[in-house]
């Protein structure tokens, strides 16, 4: 099974940001130039890029259009996008904009029948489903929207099984508590979706500190993991997270 790092940029009022828990309170600031960031990652060997719309995350609107469009002219890479995308026109400025995969998020909770329809139309390539979760004290993972600022009542479980006979093929699994905290992947919750929905690819986020948590989680099932803090404070070299992956194959 093929396995892939893929590096993530969070942008904020046009800046590569990173927040703690999802709380826009806390925010760490890693400059402005996504671009340059990029092209360093592309350098590095990288082949896709995750970036993340946090202003339109809240409020809706999706609004990375021409970002996504000057990193498609200056780079190779694929990217896959999200934050905001609340509608067709959304979802359409993505693909049109030249991003490989829509991140499709609270409107998968709110509006079903729509993604079902992207997916229909689009297939399972163009969209990954962003299932960011928190496990309550039952054990149950519910799955919060809004930039994770509103609870939904809608569960990982429920979601998985509402969209996998529909084709879905990409799902991000984000275990909120962990994300930003450099606290190591949640490899259970990744082995458990893989383990039960052998055809979804599943992609690790969240808490990521080092080589050995990609490892985890490629042994725990994922097909790729996101790279976003750790990688940013330079904890890690990205060569050596693509070469890991590499020797997997």
């Amino acid at each position: 099974m093929s396995f892939t790092p893929i590096p993530a940029l969070d942008i904020r009022g046009g800046r590569v940001v990173r927040l703690v828990q999802g709380d826009y309170a806390r925010q760490t600031d890693f400059g402005d130039d996504p671009v340059a960031m990029a092209k360093a990652y592309a350098d590095a060997g990288a082949q896709w890029l995750h970036l993340v719309d946090l202003d339109a995350a809240r409020t809706g609107g999706w609004s990375l259009g021409a970002l996504v469009r000057e990193l498609r002219r200056q780079t190779p890479l694929r990217i896959q996008t999200g934050g905001g995308i609340r509608g067709d026109f959304d979802f359409e400025a993505v693909l049109e904009a030249g991003a490989e995969r829509a991140v499709v998020g609270t409107l998968a909770v709110r509006e079903p029948l729509r993604v079902a329809n992207w997916l229909a139309r689009e297939g399972g390539e163009r969209l990954v489903l962003a299932l960011d979760a928190r496990q309550d004290r039952d054990g149950t993972w519910r799955v919060p929207v809004a930039g994770w600022t509103a609870e939904s009542g809608a569960t990982l479980d429920g979601l998985l099984a509402q969209y996998a006979p529909l084709g879905l093929r990409h799902a991000l699994c984000t275990d909120i508590a962990r994300d930003g905290m450099l606290s190591g992947f949640n490899l259970e919750l990744y082995r458990r979706v893989a383990e039960g929905w052998p055809a979804i690819a599943v992609q690790a986020s969240g808490g990521m500190r080092d080589l050995d948590d990609l490892r985890g989680a490629r042994e725990a099932g994922a097909s790729a993991a996101i790279l976003g803090r750790a990688l940013l404070e330079r904890r890690f070299d990205l060569r050596e997270a693509l070469a890991l992956a590499e020797a997997a194959c």
